[in-house]
């Protein structure tokens, strides 16, 4: 073996949780401040809300992503000249909406109160209850009357359309002002992007000028957040009008967007290093879904590169691995189960297949937009920006009824919430007070993007047809009712409600969100049957397969009488269930250890075609050798060659953390029994993971405290 040296990094993930609103000490609840007692908003909160076309902003408590305990807005601003300015002063109260006192959520509240003042039958009179100095009154803001939104909103609604026309005049008015060009890429190419959208051809020379800025933009770092709504903007103005004066710039970005994405077909916070990994914390699929859009639009518009080619099917190979598993997660990761959006990545990822003609995973992607609202919605990782931009555009794939639904459900009361009475609209953030990245930028072509779906004027707004299944009024109805029961605060007693029964059909649910909380609610009782999870693993329906093994793994111990079932399972066709099945065994543990072998010969085989980044491997890995594993502690009775076999298959896996799994069987191997590893052992070290970064060394220092540890010359030198 050759000799070679090693520089060993040390990575730290920095993972730091949102502050409460206002902690009243270690393990005491929080205190919600009474406004009209006298308190005041908590030293140091930052987080008011804009309060639709009122002209006003107010100060909302919550907790933990929630804005659900508050009854009460004290209110920090009254714009000069709004429909608020002289019925409102700074330090009023709003204490309830139509004569009745806040019940539910002040927030969501106001909102729903505001579509129904715009509406004809409310004649623009917002009523509202103000308390003043120790007084309590109705108050009147006077509105502009702009009807209601359509039952397939923002199609066929002349509210929609009203919004539209508004927000663009406004938008343009903005996007000519000399201080125009002090704001992030990504909303500027956005807000550019929708002025393209509405479709007014007046507005076309500032979109073109928007294009000449786009074309000569460039980036040092985080590249990847950025470069893929400027290409965005500047290939659909291509397709759009046929100038092909931005074609350079647009060409120039392509490639470096294609160069730039990692040897498996991913992009991180910046682009990847010349080796082909990414620096940091890996692969980050937030920037790197809009980055493939971009590139198929680039493609689109006449950037014809193999190389171009090449990333846009290394990373619709990468996405593709998730249709029916999840959201698309953070990074190279677990399908996200927790919610139906993880981020807007399911919308992106809607968008991304019906431009590839996909339809199986434009399907699968749209639904989990319908699904995703209310608190699933409101949230996201560094603030919820990215979740509102890309849900219109996911949910739309699904028809007008889908979006009718989701409208009724979330989006109108939100939409409305969010703008202002100038026709713009400001980004409003997650219900969390200091942990938000987004703070302060203008989105206003984020919602105007929504409202220009029926114009169908670019890709993004439908320009294309769709290839994904129209829902009716009713199919779209049911996904709204499965993103229900769940929000940060509370994220249980829903599904701890219902009946076995009925945790029992939720886990044939095409929604693996449904699976995981039925799941997770089995887990949490005292006695479950278990015959009815061994029948559904016979089941014609994959779903009610994924879901049966979800429990199981829930249940852990208890379902060991499905112990044969899940083997049989093993055998099946289907990835995804023989990955789940080897799951579940791994739950069970002990009664299971049977199934060790089959799982060590699952984990050896390779099958590039069906499997190319080796998932098979990645969570037989995790099963058998991770923490708390099956062999984890222990390889007594295990057979020696099927061991060594798994591990050497194991230690090529793409992913780092994968490979990194692996370190128990150094540690519960003998230094004779470690021999015929050692060359796998030595090229582990050598060759990094080319993916999962953040936990790729931890494989490599394992293996090179192994080889020093024995003496072996190749190990020291290391």
């Amino acid at each position: 073996m050759m000799k070679t040296s090693l520089l060993t990094l040390a990575l730290a993930a920095l993972f730091s949780a949102p502050l409460p609103a206002l902690a009243a000490g270690k393990n005491q609840p929080l205190t919600i401040p009474d406004f009209t007692k006298g308190d005041a908003i908590p030293a140091g909160a930052k987080h008011d809300w804009n309060l639709g076309p009122t002209g006003l902003r107010g100060w909302i408590f919550c907790d933990k992503l929630v804005t659900t305990d508050a009854r009460q807005i004290s209110i920090t601003k009254v714009e000069k000249g709004s429909p608020a300015d002289g019925v409102f002063l700074v330090g009023d109260v709003i204490l309830g909406v139509g004569g009745k006192p806040f019940s539910y959520d002040p927030r969501t509240e106001l909102g729903k109160a505001l579509t129904v003042a715009e509406s004809e039958a409310g004649g623009g009179n917002l009523a509202v209850t103000r308390w003043r100095a120790g007084k309590t009154e109705e108050v009147v803001v006077k509105l502009p009357v702009l009807g209601s939104y359509s039952a397939t909103a923002p199609y066929d609604c002349p509210k929609s359309k009203l919004i539209l026309e508004h927000g663009c005049m406004a938008l343009a008015a903005r996007t000519a002002h000399p201080s125009y060009s002090d704001q992030d890429p990504i909303t500027r190419s956005l807000n550019a992007l929708a002025l393209l959208a509405g479709g007014n051809p007046d507005y076309l020379p500032l979109v073109k000028k928007e294009t000449q800025w786009a074309a000569d933009y460039s980036a040092a770092s985080m590249q990847t957040w950025r470069y893929g709504y400027v290409m965005l903007l500047l290939s659909e103005y291509v397709l759009a009008t046929g100038d092909q004066s931005v074609m350079p710039g647009l060409r120039r970005l392509a490639l470096e967007a294609a160069n730039g994405q990692s040897a498996v077909g991913s992009w991180g916070h910046g682009f990847a290093r010349p080796d082909g990994r990414l620096g940091g914390y890996g692969m980050m699929n937030s920037p790197g879904v809009p980055l493939t859009i971009s590139l198929v639009l680039a493609r689109e518009a006449g950037v014809r590169d193999p190389e171009v080619a090449r990333a846009i099917e290394l990373s619709a190979r990468l996405l593709r691995f998730y249709i029916g598993k999840g959201a698309i997660p953070y990074g190279d990761h677990h399908p996200w189960i927790e919610n139906h959006e993880d981020n807007g990545k399911c919308g992106m990822s809607a968008v991304l297949f019906n431009l590839l003609g996909e339809a199986n995973g434009a399907e699968f992607f749209s639904r989990m937009s319908v699904a995703s609202h209310g608190p699933e919605r409101d949230t996201g990782h560094t603030g919820n920006f990215f979740n509102i931009l890309w849900a219109m555009p996911g949910v739309a794939q699904s028809g007008p009824n889908a979006t009718g639904a989701w409208m009724q459900e979330f989006g109108a009361w939100y939409f409305d919430l969010a703008r202002r009475w100038d026709g713009t609209f400001l980004h409003q953030g997650p219900p969390e007070p200091d942990h938000d990245s987004y703070n302060g930028w203008d989105c206003t072509g984020v919602y105007l993007l929504a409202y220009a779906m029926p114009l169908k004027k670019t890709y993004l707004t439908g320009k294309r047809p769709g290839v994904t299944p129209q829902l009716d009024a009713a199919g779209a109805q049911t996904l709204i009712l499965d993103g229900r029961g769940w929000d940060n605060k509370d994220r249980y007693s829903a599904y701890d409600k219902l009946s076995e029964g009925q945790l029992f059909e939720r886990l044939g649910s095409w929604s693996p969100v449904v699976r995981e909380r039925a799941a997770m609610s089995l887990g949490r009782r005292q006695e479950v049957s278990i015959a009815p999870l061994v029948k559904m693993l016979e089941s014609p329906s994959l779903n009610s397969r994924y879901g049966a093994c979800q429990a199981l793994i829930a249940l852990r111990g208890r379902g060991a009488p499905a112990i044969e079932a899940l083997r049989r399972s093993l055998t099946e066709k289907d990835l995804w269930l023989r990955i789940k099945a080897a799951e579940a065994l791994a739950a069970i543990g002990a009664p299971a250890m049977k199934s060790v072998p089959q799982l060590l010969e699952l984990l050896a085989q390779v099958d590039p075609q069906n499997d190319p980044r080796g998932m098979q491997q990645r969570y037989l890995s995790f099963a058998l050798f991770d923490s708390g594993g099956m062999l984890s502690r222990s390889l007594e009775g295990v057979d020696r060659e099927a061991l060594y076999q798994a591990v050497r298959a194991g230690l090529k896996n793409q992913d780092g953390r994968a490979r990194g799994s692996i370190g128990s069987v150094y540690r519960n191997l003998s230094a004779e029994e470690i021999k015929p590893l050692l060359p796998a052992i030595y090229q582990a070290i050598i060759e990094p993971a080319p993916s999962g970064e953040m936990f790729a060394d931890s494989i490599r220092v394992e293996g090179l405290r192994l080889l020093a540890q024995h003496h072996i010359e190749e190990g020291i030198s290391a």
